[in-house]
């Protein structure tokens, strides 16, 4: 027999059924005054479980970049001898690369046990995984408000950013802040970070296996902030993040959604092109202009 506390004592819900089964609004104001708002589903749901199955994928699926990176290496034509004939194919061992199984299941562990964004920080100086930390300066995490309903992700750091150790510091950076500035943003109200964390020699472009081992670090700064909005700055940081195909030309001014099985609500996110982009090609501030509006009307949403 199951019993409930009405005000006028503990009576059984039998003696009480003819009152209540003919009132369905009753029952649903009890619940209310007790407190019951919201339906949360019949069966139990194991979060900590979804949340290691989602590491488990996402080590799985880093995995998979870094084979696809040893395969384009593999592929691509050896430097020729002096006599002019092809130097024969040397095969691509993990430790080439600088990034194994091992590293990667770090990096989901330690981006996973951060509980701020200066446990990441301190976890990241630390961490050995990403072969760009041995030729880089400094450390290129993050800049601005850890509260920021706006995040930034960009490509990679340049000769300036590794000089000190702070994101778009440079002529990018520059046009960058201007572009905020035409918003009604600032670096105070923003968070901006990379899709690596340390300069690749030479400012090339960093590789599919670079990226793989520092997303789980990204993906933490997104969770941890929990912002309203995320801007993909640039196509590595588009590609990685969104997971759309296509170049940003033909995916900037379009809204997907973003989330992590450690996230409570997906958010919106978008591709913008990168400002080094905009310094090499003028002609496409005009598309970059509009797409700053939209990004400025979606934040009002969102207000």
């Amino acid at each position: 027999m199951v019993s409930i506390l009405y005000a006028d004592g503990m009576v059984s819900a039998m003696e009480r059924s003819e009152d209540v089964l003919h009132h369905p609004a009753d029952i649903l104001a009890w619940y209310l005054d007790a407190g019951v708002d919201e339906a949360v589903g019949e069966e139990p749901l194991d979060r900590y479980a979804l949340v290691k199955e989602a590491q488990a994928k996402r080590a799985a699926a880093a995995e998979a970049m870094l084979k696809d990176a040893r395969a384009e290496q593999e592929a691509k034509p050896a430097t020729s001898q002096s006599r002019g004939g092809p130097a024969p194919v040397r095969p691509v061992r993990p430790e080439d690369t600088g990034i194994g199984e091992e590293a990667m299941k770090s990096a989901v562990e330690l981006a996973g046990a951060a509980k701020t964004l200066d446990d990441l920080r301190e976890a990241l100086d630390g961490f050995e995984g990403c072969p760009l930390k041995k030729t880089a300066m400094n450390l290129v995490f993050g800049d601005g408000n850890p509260d920021a309903r706006i995040v930034f992700i960009g490509e990679a750091p340049g000769a300036d950013e590794d000089r000190q150790g702070v994101p778009f510091v440079g002529a990018s950076g520059q046009l960058l802040d201007k572009m905020l500035a035409s918003i009604g943003l600032d670096r105070s109200a923003v968070f901006i970070s990379n899709t690596v964390f340390w300069r690749p020699p030479g400012n090339r472009t960093p590789n599919s296996g670079e990226i793989a081992v520092c997303l789980p670090f990204v993906e933490r700064i997104i969770e941890l902030i929990d912002p309203a909005v995320l801007i993909t700055v640039g196509g590595p940081a588009t590609h990685s993040l969104l997971a759309q195909q296509g170049s940003v030309s033909r995916l900037r001014g379009r809204w997907f959604t973003y989330e992590t099985p450690r996230m409570s609500h997906p958010i919106a996110a978008s591709a913008i092109y990168h400002p080094a982009y905009l310094l090499r090609t003028p002609a496409q501030k005009r598309q970059a202009w509009s797409d700053l509006i939209k990004i400025k009307a979606k934040l009002g949403e969102h207000a």
